[in-house]
């Protein structure tokens, strides 16, 4: 049986039934067009992370980033989601830059020789377009007193509300997401200002996928977007289409890197 693994926003709950009902739709529809070892469910077991390179990968969503910085070569774009959040134009989208709620903080100047919190290293909305959003104010490489790396934006945005950290930079699906089903949890901060945009989240597969069957892929996808009985689940995603990028369309994500080491900005500090 072959992997699939839609693992990206899977929190709070609410998304994760609905992703769960987006997959029941797509796996019908792929095994009806004669496709094999569709699985039935999808994987909670395996890190989304390794799920991205797993040789039986059918489906999975991965970050734009890593997509463009470790991906290329070793996975195939399927399609990018869009979705109906704010910030959310089409298939691309941007981060919020956050702070507390009672931070004086009007501008991102403001935040220099303040704590920064990223989820991960290699997240594009979480570090490269934070990035791209500090390194031309940056001096000798650095900008911030000190970052701590939190594992998930939700992580991150508790930081700030707890004390641990001034600001983050949350992308707008996940702060739309959270806004929706747990706003409580965005009780303690505010929006800054917001990043530049680029290409959302893709859904890919194995390097080695057939052209007919991402062909199939693609079309189930497109059949999930019609369907009315999928009409709830989608609005629980804020679903609004597919869009078929190209690897090229991703290329501005890797040219955010190299501007921010042109300023001997490499990483965020």
């Amino acid at each position: 049986m072959r992997l699939a693994s839609l693992a990206m926003y899977a929190s709070p709950p609410p998304l994760a039934e609905a992703t769960a009902k987006l997959w029941d739709f797509l796996s019908e529809a792929l095994m009806r067009a004669g496709l094999d070892e569709v699985p039935a469910t999808l994987d909670g077991a395996v890190d989304y992370h390794q799920a991205w390179t797993q040789p039986d990968l059918l489906l999975a969503q991965t970050c734009g980033f890593p997509y463009v910085k470790h991906l290329r070569g070793k996975v195939k774009l399927v399609a990018t989601p869009v979705y109906g959040h704010p910030g959310c134009g089409g298939p691309s989208m941007r981060s919020f830059i956050v702070v507390a709620k009672d931070s004086d903080a009007q501008s991102l100047e403001d935040l220099r020789g303040t704590r920064a919190a990223i989820n991960q290293s290699d997240s594009n909305s979480g570090s490269n377009l934070f990035r791209a959003a500090i390194a031309p104010l940056s001096r000798h490489g650095r900008f911030f007193s000190s970052v701590i790396e939190t594992g998930g934006h939700r992580n991150s945005i508790a930081a700030i509300a707890a004390g641990r950290a001034d600001v983050a930079a949350i992308d707008c699906v996940t702060y739309g997401n959270v806004l929706r089903f747990d706003p409580g949890s965005l009780a303690g901060v505010r929006i800054l200002t917001q990043t530049v945009s680029g290409p959302g989240l893709p859904f890919i597969t194995r390097a080695d996928a057939s052209d007919a069957e991402i062909v199939l892929l693609r079309q189930a996808l497109k059949q999930a977007i019609a369907e009315p009985k999928l009409a709830i689940a989608r609005d629980v995603l804020r679903l609004k289409d597919f869009v078929v990028l190209s690897d090229t369309d991703y290329e501005p994500l890797a040219e955010l890197e190299r501007q921010a080491q042109r300023l001997g900005y490499p990483v965020i500090a």
